[in-house]
């Protein structure tokens, strides 16, 4: 038996702490969730949450389509709005990108 090389070691040891990490962040929001306020300005945040952290998902590839990017986001938050089906939004979206890479 070789063993590990020292290369191994460092990857092995880098994939578990982001594993241990990630449970423990997991964990402790699990534990402290019966301590948080269930009303006022804190739950107004909470309930925001999720969606701030898409938009902080999705922004950069917006902006690094450029134009392109910006037109097809657009298009794809009108639609979700004025039709209420997000998975039509997203093939709006996604339709007007690649036809925009294939014309261009």
């Amino acid at each position: 038996m070789t063993g590990l090389s020292p290369t191994d070691l460092s990857i092995v040891l880098a994939i578990a702490g982001a594993a241990l990490a990630t449970y423990s962040l997991r964990l402790g929001g699990l534990l402290l969730a019966d301590r948080l306020p269930k009303n006022g300005g804190f739950k107004r945040f909470m309930e925001a949450l999720p969606g701030t952290i898409l938009l902080s998902l999705v922004a950069p590839g917006i902006f690094s389509a450029g134009m392109l990017g910006g037109v097809a986001a657009l298009a794809t938050a009108l639609c979700a709005w004025k039709t209420r089906n997000i998975l039509l939004a997203m093939i709006v979206g996604m339709s007007l990108v690649a036809t925009g890479r294939w014309l261009a």
